[in-house]
């Protein structure tokens, strides 16, 4: 299902006002633009609310040996988080198995599958003993790579949003709340491509714990309702070309599919 399907309860369309701001920190008022940006929503299940969201937080290298076959060493590496668009959100129904493009400029186009934390709560300065308190549910999703351009960029000391940050980079599921889910210290996390396991690991193998990254993401930022944070993707990923079929699970959630077209 396409990400647009999702974006239009946020804006008056008709009439190109906007009411109230969605940025913290600026007062909130009616203003009147020249243009509709649609926000980015994920729909709640059990809900007939959906879930905004504001940023899009992710951990790199959260698995020991994912790290490895990075080239880091996991036992020195302190935690690092990027960023992507809100927009690079591509909604995936429960049992559909949603298109998913392959991308431009890549020749070399990688999955990553994560656990998901969605935040209800924000602050600064969070120590992990209180982090899952600002956890409003979970999901799952895919951090989609255009690896090549990633290294290549990693190579010449640039940055490299454009490998990690592209539209529909972050393929994910709805939202459970963390009231009928718990919160997920420990399970099975795998992904299939083409029915063949790729990836297959525990999320007690983090490195860094859902609560240890909300720590130290609030010392960096100051964190807000509408925070997603993808946790981190065990070892074993690899390319997908046009044609194949993703699957992901994570226990306890229901598992997301797309196919690469």
């Amino acid at each position: 299902m396409d990400r647009r399907n999702f974006f239009q309860g946020s804006a008056l369309m008709a009439t190109g006002a906007v009411v109230g701001c969605a940025t913290p920190g600026i007062a909130q008022q009616q203003v009147k633009t020249p243009f509709n940006v649609p926000a980015t929503h994920i729909p709640i299940v059990g809900s007939e609310d959906m879930f905004p969201v504001r940023r899009i937080y992710c951990i790199g290298r959260n698995y020991a040996a994912h790290a490895r076959e990075m080239g880091s060493d996991p036992t020195r590496e302190p935690p690092f988080f990027f960023q992507k668009p809100t927009d690079a959100i591509q909604y995936v129904a429960a049992g559909t198995v949603a298109d998913h493009p392959y991308p431009t400029l890549t020749k070399n186009y990688h999955y990553e599958a994560e656990l998901v934390a969605c935040l209800g709560k924000g602050g600064r300065d969070i120590p992990p003993d209180r982090a899952l308190d600002l956890v409003y549910g979970y999901s799952l999703g895919l951090d989609m790579t255009r690896r090549d351009l990633q290294r290549a960029l990693g190579d010449e000391k640039k940055p490299w949003e454009i490998g990690k940050s592209f539209d529909r980079s972050a393929p994910i599921g709805a939202v459970h709340k963390v009231g009928l889910t718990g919160h997920f210290i420990k399970g099975s996390i795998w992904l299939k491509v083409n029915g063949q396991t790729k990836q297959n690991a525990n999320l007690n193998q983090m490195i860094w714990s859902v609560a240890e990254q909300i720590s130290r993401l609030s010392q960096a930022f100051e964190l807000f309702p509408g925070d997603i944070i993808y946790s981190g993707t065990p070892e074993n990923v690899g390319p997908v070309v046009r044609g194949d079929v993703i699957e992901m699970h994570i226990d306890g959630l229901p598992n997301l599919s797309v196919k690469i077209v």
